[in-house]
C-alpha cells in the first residue's frame, strides 16, 4: 500500500500544466486516493474528501474484495493501492464531463507514484438513476465521446491501439493514453457489474498488454472465467479473445447483438507523429 512517505514524489511527477482547468472543470473535479487507510482528496491529495465520496469509496472496495469477485486485476490494484477514484454529478453531463478529463489527466500524470501492477481510475456518478442495460450502455459511450471531444483537438489517439470501435484492436484513448473501460450500474445482469451508483473504470490499456507479453493473460482470464462460472452459474456472454472482435462491445457488460454497432465515432482533430 502506498505509503504517505512517497507523497513528495507527487511535486514530481506533476511537471505539465493540467489543460483541463475551465471553472466547471474545477467546480466538478473530485479526485481521491486511499493512503495510509483513509482517503485523501485534491490534486495534492493534502484535503479531507467529500462525505459522499468517502461514502461511495467504501462501497466500491467492498465489492472489490468481497471473496466472490471475479475480476483479479481490480482486487490487485486495490489492495496494492494502484487506483484512484472520482465522485461527479452526472453520467453523459458536460459539467461532470469536465472535471473528470480534469482528473483522469491528473490520473496520469500521477502514474510513476502508483504502486502495484494494475493501475485503475474509479469516475462515480450521482445521477441518473439508471433502470436498464440499454440506458447505461447509451449514457456510457455518450460519456466517452464527450471525453474524446474535449481531448481531441490536445492529444493525438494512443498510435498502439485502433480508434475505430469497429477493430478488433480499439481501445478508448484519452490524453495518449488507452484504456479498458468497465462500466458498473445498479441494472447490471452480471452480479460482478452491479453496483448501486453508475460508474465506470478506466483500466490502462498498456498493463494488459504486458500480461499478454509475459504469458500471463490467459491464465488471469482462465480465473476469472472460473469465478463467474462458480458465482452466476455461467461466464460474460460479451468477454472475447482479444484481437477477435472490439472490446467495445465490452465495455458497458451488456450482451450486444451481434448486429450491435459501437456509437462512438474518433474526431481525429489531432494526428500521431507515429
Amino acid at each position: 500500500m502506498q505509503s504517505q512517505t512517497q507523497k513528495p514524489l507527487l511535486n514530481e511527477v506533476l511537471r505539465h500544466e493540467n489543460p483541463f482547468n475551465s471553472s466547471d472543470a474545477m467546480e466538478c473535479s473530485n479526485y481521491a486516493a486511499f493512503i495510509d487507510k483513509k482517503l485523501v482528496a485534491g490534486d495534492m491529495l493534502d484535503q479531507k474528501p467529500q462525505a459522499l465520496l468517502d461514502f461511495i469509496h467504501d462501497s466500491f472496495r467492498s465489492l472489490v474484495l468481497n471473496p466472490q469477485f471475479s475480476c483479479v486485476g481490480a482486487k490487485s490494484a486495490i489492495q496494492q493501492g494502484g487506483y484512484r477514484i472520482g465522485h461527479y454529478p452526472a453520467l453523459g453531463d458536460e459539467k461532470s464531463t469536465a472535471g473528470l478529463a480534469h482528473d483522469l489527466f491528473h490520473f496520469l500524470q500521477e502514474q510513476p507514484s502508483l504502486d502495484g501492477e494494475f493501475s485503475t481510475f474509479v469516475a462515480t456518478f450521482s445521477q441518473p438513476v439508471i433502470h436498464s442495460e440499454q440506458q447505461f450502455e447509451q449514457l456510457l459511450w455518450q460519456q466517452l465521446q464527450q471525453l474524446h471531444a474535449l481531448d481531441a483537438n490536445l492529444h493525438a489517439w494512443d498510435p498502439a491501439v485502433s480508434d475505430d470501435p469497429e477493430n478488433p484492436h480499439f481501445a478508448f484513448s484519452f490524453a495518449g493514453q488507452s484504456f479498458f473501460v468497465v462500466g458498473i450500474h445498479p441494472a447490471a445482469s452480471r452480479y460482478t457489474r452491479r453496483f448501486a451508483w453508475p460508474t465506470l473504470v478506466f483500466n490502462l490499456h498498456a498493463q494488459f498488454e504486458k500480461l499478454r507479453d509475459d504469458g500471463r493473460f490467459e491464465r488471469m482470464q482462465e480465473v476469472i472465467r472460473a469465478r463467474e462460472r462458480k458465482l452466476q452459474g455461467s461466464i460474460n456472454e460479451t468477454l472475447s479473445e482479444y484481437g477477435s472482435m472490439s472490446d467495445a462491445r465490452q465495455y458497458a457488460g451488456r450482451a450486444v447483438e451481434e448486429t450491435w454497432r459501437c456509437p462512438f465515432s474518433a474526431l481525429n482533430a489531432k494526428k500521431s507523429e507515429t
